[in-house]
């Protein structure tokens, strides 16, 4: 019979809740954290919460400052996030939400993120007349200065920021209804954050309306969820479906949002 070797150490599913945990701290509040700071957090003697954080910036999930030894998100984060993104993970998660909205009000849904000075279509589902285009709407994008879609979430940055994406390039008319002047533009921004939707007729697609809402994630927006048709479908309905649609993107941002992470109290013999 042979003699098995002491377990030593926490179990493996309780070491990896701590690094997710620790993975999870790291956000726009709190975008750095030190050795110390994250063993006082999570209740860790400090040579674990060093080896943790070596371990994510071993694997580059953290970058460290050899000056001030602090720790930020690395390379396999964003890495990551694009293969979720990219690959289908968001529209599989977030695509029921757009059907049952599109269900209710017989409107066609879409979910859009922002793709530099566009907002890009994540996915989206058909209302009662059936799709909004010939071609699937996924991987459309809309520019920032045209239509509800990019307004709802463009309109919810600070102005500087929106002023260093937006202007100073060319902008392109689509319509008669396309606005390009910077000073009509910041006026429709302000009404987002003012009204909490954006509406629009045939500023993009000549005969298309569309009213959106930004979804937020905390207080950070993080894309939009519109309704989108023809502008018979859409003229003169936007207080009927605003309360709706605020709803669902209420839902989606709070699908959207990772779990926090908790204090993870120490082991008595302080691992």
């Amino acid at each position: 019979m042979v003699e098995q070797s002491p377990v030593t150490g926490p179990p493996p599913l309780q070491t990896a809740d701590r690094v997710l945990n620790v993975l999870l701290s790291f956000d726009r509040e709190r975008p750095e954290w030190g050795v110390t700071e994250v063993a006082a957090e999570f209740g860790l003697d400090k040579s674990v919460a060093q080896r943790l954080l070596a371990a994510l910036a071993y694997r580059g999930f953290l970058v460290s400052d050899q000056r001030s030894r602090r720790y930020r998100l690395g390379p396999a984060v964003w890495h990551l996030s694009r293969v979720w993104e990219r690959g289908g993970g968001m529209a599989s998660l977030v695509r029921p939400a757009l059907e049952a909205l599109a269900e209710a009000v017989g409107i066609g849904a879409l979910f859009a993120v922002p793709d530099g000075v566009h907002m890009r279509c994540v996915t989206a589902a058909d209302g009662a007349t059936g799709p909004l285009r010939y071609y699937a709407l996924a991987g459309e994008l809309y520019p920032a200065h045209a239509g509800a879609t990019s307004r709802a979430y463009f309109g919810m940055l600070p102005p500087g920021d929106r002023a260093v994406l937006l202007y100073g390039r060319p902008m392109a008319r689509f319509s008669e209804n396309t606005l390009t002047d910077p000073v009509r533009l910041e006026e429709r921004f302000a009404e987002v954050r003012r009204l909490g939707y954006a509406y629009s007729e045939g500023e993009y697609d000549p005969q298309t309306a569309a009213l959106a809402v930004p979804v937020l994630v905390g207080r950070r927006p993080v894309g939009t969820l519109s309704l989108a048709s023809a502008l018979e479908d859409l003229r003169g309905r936007q207080e009927e479906l605003v309360g709706p649609l605020q709803s669902h993107a209420a839902d989606l941002g709070r699908l959207l949002t990772p779990t926090r992470p908790r204090h993870v109290p120490p082991r008595r013999d302080g691992r």
